[in-house]
């Protein structure tokens, strides 16, 4: 797919991570991404380095350990986050313009109450966790996800059950749900799931197939307009064949893996979204 030169923040702070692996991807699909500090949007910034949210069609939470994941994993940088860019967040959002959490950016989003998420894109408490692996230590392994075929604009004609190999490593991706399989059901009916972790012949994960032991394996969210989503897995870390675990095996390392088919539609509908913001 053919995309403009679309401006992206990956936010950083310190202990973020993978957000150098997410601007090569990103940037690789023809978009203009920036990993760009907290601090840069403070009106304290030296004037030669501010940035505005708006300087941006889309903006990407990447994984890692921010602020070394003290209290629990992304409250600090949520709780920055609210106080520094709440209402300009929250206008972004709403605009409809793309809102991504990878890893720590999915435990982020859902500290800012930005997943499951609310009508217009309040922030507001949080509706769920991201808490410790049922495993009780940190898992960095490939895992494998299957698409849900729920309301998800990016992924609109992938077919339902449609699998990408997407490596994980954390030690906090148990999804807790406020209202627990009650509340997952309804998001389900309302297409807001939209990974769940599967084996690699597609059937029940299990463990270690489901790394964390989320109910209904739950892998990743998005909120009700489709327009924020967050998963546990890292797709940067699975865009080149040279990534894949099995490559020494099964072939050259030249071409491209799973994490690309997956952003490049990602950065597709952010362009789409930001030039109908721009409009």
């Amino acid at each position: 797919m053919a995309t403009a030169r679309l401006p992206i923040a990956i936010l950083a702070i310190e202990g973020t991570n993978c957000d150098r692996e997410l601007a090569v991807a990103l940037n690789a699909l023809g978009a203009r991404a920036e990993v760009t500090h907290l601090n840069r949007f403070s009106p304290r910034a030296p004037a030669g380095r501010r940035r505005r949210l708006n300087d941006y069609g889309a903006i990407f939470l990447p994984g890692g350990f921010s602020a070394g994941d003290y209290v629990r994993a992304g409250a600090i940088l949520g709780a920055r986050l609210r106080a520094a860019l709440g209402s300009d967040l929250e206008a972004f959002v709403e605009s409809g313009r793309l809102v991504a959490g990878i890893c720590n950016g999915f435990q982020v989003a859902i500290e800012l109450g930005l997943l499951p998420g609310r009508p217009g894109g309040r922030l507001g408490p949080a509706e769920a966790s991201l808490v410790a692996n049922a495993s009780g230590r940190f898992e960095c392994r490939p895992t494998f996800v299957a698409y849900t075929g729920g309301r998800f604009p990016p992924l609109d004609g992938v077919p339902a059950g449609t699998r990408y190999l997407f490596p994980s490593a954390h030690g906090e991706g148990q999804l807790v749900l406020a209202g627990g399989a009650e509340r997952r059901r309804e998001l389900e009916a309302r297409g807001q799931v939209l990974f769940r972790w599967v084996a690699p012949d597609g059937g029940p994960p299990g463990y270690p197939w489901n790394p964390n032991g989320s109910e209904g394996d739950v892998a990743g969210l998005t909120n009700p307009a489709g327009n924020v989503f967050g998963l546990m897995p890292h797709p940067e870390r699975s865009f080149f064949r040279a990534q894949a675990p099995d490559w020494s095996r099964s072939g050259s390392p030249d071409g491209y893996a799973d994490g690309r088919a997956f952003l490049e539609r990602i950065v597709e509908y952010a362009r789409r979204q930001a030039a109908a913001v721009a409009r």
